[in-house]
């Protein structure tokens, strides 16, 4: 069986920097891309940043660009995403997920449990 785990969330002032980290237990089969998504109360996931798990190809929401990094450690089966600059926008629920992906078009097959985001202004 397979689970992601999320870690590294919490509280932080806008303009300061978190660092999350996903860990990968078991084998993803199915899957050829790693991502971040996040949640805010009365909203739909949005995705936010991707890695191609063969690759290394990243790809970014505009909203985060310049200011979020996401990596990979094959190794360790862990995918983080570092959060620089961070803005009151930026507070949300986020999950690590992996996916299956042709082209852009991605379908999520495992979800993580999700780490709590919050930034003050």
């Amino acid at each position: 069986q397979v689970q992601l785990v999320e870690s590294g969330g919490g509280s932080v002032q806008a303009g300061g920097s978190l660092r999350l980290s996903c860990a990968v237990t078991g084998t993803t089969y199915g899957t050829n891309s790693m991502g971040w998504f996040r949640q805010a109360p009365g909203k739909g996931r949005e995705g936010v940043a991707y890695i191609y798990t063969n690759t290394g190809r990243t790809s970014y929401a505009d909203s985060v660009k310049g200011r979020f990094t996401i990596s990979q450690d094959n190794a360790k089966k862990t995918v983080d995403l570092q959060m620089n600059s961070l803005k009151p926008e930026d507070t949300a629920m986020y999950y690590c997920a992996a996916s299956g992906c042709s082209g852009s078009s991605c379908t999520v097959r495992y979800w993580g449990q999700g780490t709590q985001v919050t930034v003050s202004s």
